[in-house]
Order: structure tokens, then sequence, then C-alpha cells
């Protein structure tokens, strides 16, 4: 496992300095308020994206042969062709409440990133960690090279939106060839059955997931404008990069692992508090950085404009600490089979978070609501930790653990 999560990391290191090392230049060829429509793409595109193979690509690392996740990879093809076309419709529609062209995109978008979730989890399967890494350094630091070569081009929002779907299609390519996708019907239909919990649970949790992040640009935008949604979305973008490269590192090394027992050890509990430890201590002092330097920070690094984006980073800190050793850890409950809790807890979760953004913006502006989320989210992912760290070892699993120390 850490050999695993070395390479992923390096590759995703490479891949998140990038784009944080090409934001100055990028904020100088973007204005604030064309970040602002290019985040609520982002999100609106990401929010469908999540769901667009129903997330049966998350149950490939628990087939139990080659073919059953050759069927459940026809499965995952079958429902983002459906999706694919719900998203046209949707398309067009928002392009004319928009008066505009580029939510056009959005079919486009969804259908590159939900092939490359497949690609990723099929690679993940096979344990192909070196394509993995690459692919993640031609996603995001491809992304933003893009974005860029656009900026130079004066290509406006239209540029923020299409840059990163060349590259995510660059990176499916890099992944290589998922193995035979195709089934007949009654074996994509017995993989639907056998795995119907991910669509029936996991799919309302990573799609109300991601509507927190859709609601909240949303939000922004309607009460204080797009500049303020650039705003947060600039300061999202950098602050969870640390998450994104250590995070999708750890549980895609983390996720096959904990699948592989089939039930929960005291091996693997040790193992997610082990893991959960290692995050808390990484994630103090970047915490802390941020609460004390990110206004001067921001101004330095992206212009005097920006500012409020480092004032809103510096009223984040909290949240970005628990979130920071929280976003590795949504693969646990996955494998432990309790999708169905993490589902109800997820949803408490995000109304507190739209709750207390909510109530920041009403009473002090963008600022008020950062520390509002920081204080709302501590108290959620507290308990969700303490959960994880004495979750019930199962009675197979005890068991075993009992004979063992007998022996």
């Amino acid at each position: 496992m850490l050999r695993a999560i070395l390479t992923l990391l390096a590759g995703g290191a490479l891949a998140q300095a990038l784009p944080l090392l090409l934001g100055p230049w990028l904020t100088r060829l973007y204005r604030p308020d064309e970040f602002g429509l290019y985040h609520l793409f982002a999100a609106v595109s990401a929010n469908v994206a999540v769901v667009a193979c129903a997330r049966y690509e998350f149950a490939l690392p628990l087939a139990r042969d080659d073919d059953e996740a050759q069927a459940l990879r026809t499965l995952c093809l079958r429902v983002l062709v459906a999706v694919v076309g719900l998203c046209s419709v949707g398309a067009v529609v928002w392009a004319a409440m928009m008066q505009a062209v580029w939510p056009l995109w959005l079919p486009a978008s969804v259908a590159v990133l939900g092939w490359l979730s497949l690609a990723t989890l099929s690679a993940n399967r096979a344990q192909r960690f070196e394509r993995l890494a690459t692919a993640r350094v031609l996603q995001w630091g491809g992304g933003a090279g893009l974005q860029v070569v656009a900026g130079l081009l004066h290509a406006g929002v239209q540029g923020l939106i299409v840059a990163p779907i060349l590259a995510a299609l660059a990176a499916v390519l890099a992944l290589g060839r998922m193995g035979p996708a195709r089934a007949v019907r009654a074996q994509w239909l017995a993989a639907a059955r056998a795995h119907r919990s991910f669509p029936l649970l996991n799919t309302p949790h990573a799609f109300l997931g991601a509507l927190q992040d859709t609601v909240a640009v949303g939000l922004i935008a309607a009460s204080l404008g797009p500049a303020a949604a650039g705003a947060w979305g600039l300061s999202l973008r950098y602050l969870k990069a640390p998450a994104t490269l250590v995070g999708g590192a750890v549980s895609q090394a983390l996720y096959p692992r904990l699948a592989a027992t089939g039930h929960v050890s005291l091996a693997d509990r040790r193992l997610v508090l082990r893991t959960m430890a290692l995050l808390g201590l990484m994630a103090t002092p970047l915490a802390l950085a941020l609460w004390w330097a990110a206004p001067a920070a921001f101004a330095w690094a992206f212009g005097d404009q920006w500012r409020s984006a480092g004032e809103l980073a510096s009223a984040l800190a909290l949240y970005i600490g628990v979130h920071f050793v929280a976003a590795p850890l949504a693969v646990v409950t996955m494998a432990w089979q309790a999708q169905a809790w993490a589902l109800r807890l997820a949803l408490v979760g995000q109304l507190m978070f739209v709750a207390a953004l909510a109530a920041g913006l009403a009473w002090g502006g963008l600022q008020t609501a950062g520390w509002a989320v920081s204080a709302a989210m501590v108290l959620y992912f507290g308990y969700y930790f303490f959960k994880l760290a004495t979750w019930p070892v199962s009675s197979g699993a005890a068991v075993a653990a009992t004979a063992r120390s007998a022996t």
C-alpha cells in the first residue's frame, strides 16, 4: 500500500503543482466574473458526472472475477450514454435561459468525466498505479496549461470550460484499455442487481455531495454576483488542492485493501485509525498557515483584486483542515458496506453546510459565511471521525482475531 500511495502521490504532486503555479497567470488572463461563470459550469458538470455511471464503476474493485468486471463495465457505459443524452436536453434549456453558448458544452464534459471515472476504477482494479499517476498529471496539469493557452487567445469563459474537457480526454487515453466492455444482457442485469446498493445508496450520496458545491456557487452568485462566486471558486480550488492530492492517492490505495477482506476486521479498523491520525498531523500546519497568511498570500500571488479570496480562505481554514482528513475516508464506508449510514449522515452534513453558508451571507457577507461554514463542519466531521474510530468489528472478523490471539 505504501508503494502505491507514493506512486500516486508523485503523479498527484505534479498534477496539482502545475495548476497551482499557473494560477497567478490565469487570474491575470481572466476576470473574476469569468471565473465565477466557469465555476458554476464546473460545479453543475461535476454534479452530474459524479453519478453518470450510477456509481456502478465503484463496484469494480469488489467484482469477484473478470466476467463480473466486464459486465459492470458494459452496464456503466449503457448508463453513461443515457445520462449524456439527458444532459444534451438540459444543456439546450440552460443555454436558452442564460442566453449564452457555453452551457452547450455540458454533455461533452459529463461524457468525458464519466468515462474517466470508469477508466480510473478499471485501472484501480488492475492496480495500474503508474498509469493512474500519469492520468492525474494530464487531467489537472494539462487542464491548467490549456486554460493558459485559451486565455492568451482571449477565449473567455469557453476557454476555461473546454480546456479541462480536452485534458480529461487525454487522461482517459493515458489509462489505456479498460478490458472488454461487452457482456450479454443477462450478465449486466445480474451485475446491476448484485451491486444495486451503489445506485440506490451511493449515487444519491455522491450526487448530493456534489450538489453542495453547486448550491454554494449558485447561492453566492445570486447573493453577491459572479465576481464573489469567482472568489469562492478560486479559494476552494487552492484550498482543496492538498486534499485532492493526498486524498486521491490514499483513497485509491486504501479502498482495494479494505474491500479485499469482505468484512470489518480489527486490522482494517486499525489501518483506518492510523490513516486518520497521519492525515490529522498533516492537516494541522496547513490550517494554521491558511488562517495566518492567506489574505496577504492571495493578494501577492493573484493581485490585490483577489484579496477578498484570501480573507475567505482564512475564514475557511478550519473547514479545510477537517476536510483534508475526511476526503480520503469516503471509501471506507463503501468497503465496509455502510453506504446507507453514510448517506444519512451526509444529508445532515450538507444541510448544515448550506444553512451555515446562507446564514453567514445574510449576516455579514462572504467572510462571515466562511467562518460559519468552518464552525458547522468541525462539528460534523468530528462526529464522523468518532464513528469511524469506534466502528464495530464484524462478528466473523472478531472470531478470527480471537482465534489468532489464542494461538
